[in-house]
């Protein structure tokens, strides 16, 4: 089975409907998990993305905030959603797709928007704050909950708002005091990855030691030169996964499109036999 994935932190499907038709149009995704769609889910435009090809749809929504969406050319056998920290908030859908493969256990994809978190790295100062590290703590619990490691193919995307290693940031010294980047965030992504040895597909393309960077901020007056990236949106695999994205790239270009978000998508190719 080989299909492309795509996860784009879109900041409004519905504003920005035009920008996913030319993506879809040049890049060509099989799967497309969005984020931040801010819109509800009988308001999401699904006559455009059946047009777009993908007849598969599976949305949880809330009026002007978060939201996310995956679609898809792949049939989807199962759809669920979780609500971690029982806030009512939508950042979370999963679907199971149908890759035909009989006696595997099933091909999950969780589509995650993991709360940004506020402006003020303190929990005491900032609820905000604080609701981002008891996300990220549920979302460790849950992930440590699935047994047989080497057996559960899953793979996770989204934009999980932490930016966890050194190189992840424009300037690690600079940000270890900036949400997004602070050591209470990237010591609980460290301890999500490892409860379920889960893959970093990303790092696997691009080593560790190079800068990535997948988000720069509106407040840039040129991106490109300033270049004060954070790497916020992940794709990850669990290792009965090992080895089957064989591509990955980050879509730079998009930044430049007019009236874009400031996030730009990131694909992955996958082969699963």
């Amino acid at each position: 089975m080989r299909f492309r994935l795509a996860t784009w932190n879109i900041n409004s499907v519905r504003l920005r409907l035009d920008l996913v038709q030319r993506f879809v149009r040049a890049e060509n995704p099989d799967v497309l998990c969005l984020q931040e769609i801010k819109c509800q889910e009988d308001q999401f435009p699904r006559a455009a993305f059946e047009a777009m090809g993908f007849p598969h749809i599976a949305v949880t929504g809330q009026k002007g905030y978060h939201g996310v969406a995956t679609v898809s050319k792949i049939p989807l056998v199962k759809m669920d959603r979780m609500d971690l920290c029982g806030d009512g908030h939508a950042r979370h859908v999963s679907v199971v797709l149908d890759d035909g493969l009989i006696g595997h256990k099933p091909l999950t994809l969780h589509n995650f928007y993991i709360p940004a978190g506020g402006d003020i790295p303190d929990p005491v100062a900032n609820t905000k704050f604080q609701h981002k590290l008891d996300f990220l703590d549920a979302l460790t619990a849950w992930s440590a909950a699935h047994k047989t490691k080497a057996k559960n193919r899953m793979i996770l995307v989204g934009d999980l708002n932490v930016a966890p290693l050194p190189t992840d940031v424009w300037s690690h010294k600079q940000l270890l005091k900036v949400v997004s980047h602070t050591p209470p965030e990237t010591e609980r992504m460290a301890k999500a990855l490892a409860s379920h040895d889960w893959i970093d597909v990303m790092r696997r393309h691009v080593p560790p030691e190079e800068s990535l960077f997948t988000w720069w901020s509106y407040r840039n007056r040129d991106w490109r030169v300033s270049n004060r990236g954070r790497r916020l949106d992940h794709i990850w695999t669990t290792p009965a996964l090992e080895g089957a994205a064989v591509a990955m790239r980050v879509l730079q270009e998009t930044r430049d499109w007019e009236r874009t978000s400031d996030h730009v998508p990131v694909i992955s190719d996958f082969e699963i036999g």
